[in-house]
């Protein structure tokens, strides 16, 4: 009998420890926290710079749509009160390229959406090297328009060129806390990428062992972190001016990773 008790303690000990040991206990790296009024950061935050894609053809380098004030960072879209400038709209834009990347961790960005025709926020990664989409972007957080949910999304060759969309699932909505502060996240693996909202996980992408084309996980190196706030462009349609402006209000930015 005592045997007996002694094979259940030493069971129950081992499942104890497993359990412990699965638990992440991850490690603040990096953070934004915005407490100083005025212009972003210049240490840890670019202004991404005009180009020509959808999200980044409005894209205006200056306080008028990026600036901190009492603890909170707003990316702003409005119409341009800049007649020099022929682009009609100016956005907020901002990346870590060059400042700060990381490979495998844990982002999360508390922020505030708020809702019009046009509008389209964005929370993502980019690779550090190489070029879209063979580098890989992960995507945080979309938002479109007046919707009450949001999009996740995975982007590399694989899927994008290749078009597999399905082997695994790519993208996922979710709901969210709409005209208040929510907490997006993603957790970052060699093996997987994990991403949640307000701490419950929506979507999990995993790396396919000894998948062909090796281009399905460009997972494996530094990315860097962008902010902005877009408008219009072919996937949320045309900008209602009369929407206008449009705001992304962030709290806070924190990049952890696993304590060894």
């Amino acid at each position: 009998m005592k045997y007996l008790y002694l094979l259940l303690f030493v069971g129950q000990a081992s499942l104890c420890s497993c359990s412990r040991a699965q638990t992440p206990v991850w490690k603040l790296i990096w953070s934004d926290e915005f407490s100083k009024d005025g212009l972003p950061d210049a240490s840890k935050w670019n202004f991404a710079g005009r180009g020509k894609s959808d999200w980044n053809c409005f894209c205006a380098d200056d306080s008028s749509v990026a600036y901190v004030k009492n603890g909170f960072l707003y990316l702003k879209g409005i119409v341009s009160n800049t007649p020099a400038d022929t682009a009609k709209y100016h956005t907020g834009c901002l990346n870590t390229s060059g400042k700060f990347s990381f490979q495998y961790g844990k982002l999360e960005v508390r922020a505030k959406l708020s809702q019009g025709q046009g509008s389209w926020p964005a929370i993502w990664l980019l690779g550090d090297t190489g070029t879209w989409p063979n580098k890989g972007e992960i995507d945080v957080m979309e938002h479109l328009n007046n919707d009450n949910i949001f999009y996740q999304t995975m982007h590399s060759y694989y899927i994008d060129i290749l078009k597999n969309k399905n082997n695994p699932k790519y993208f996922t909505t979710a709901p969210f806390l709409v005209n208040d502060f929510n907490v997006f996240g993603m957790e970052w693996y060699e093996d997987r990428v994990d991403l949640f909202i307000n701490g419950q996980k929506t979507f999990s992408y995993p790396k396919i062992s000894g998948e062909p084309t090796g281009t399905q996980w460009p997972y494996k190196i530094p990315f860097y972190i962008l902010l902005d706030q877009a408008l219009g462009g072919n996937w949320p349609g045309p900008i209602n001016t009369n929407d206008l402006p449009q705001q992304m209000v962030i709290d806070w930015v924190r990049v952890y990773q696993l304590s060894k």
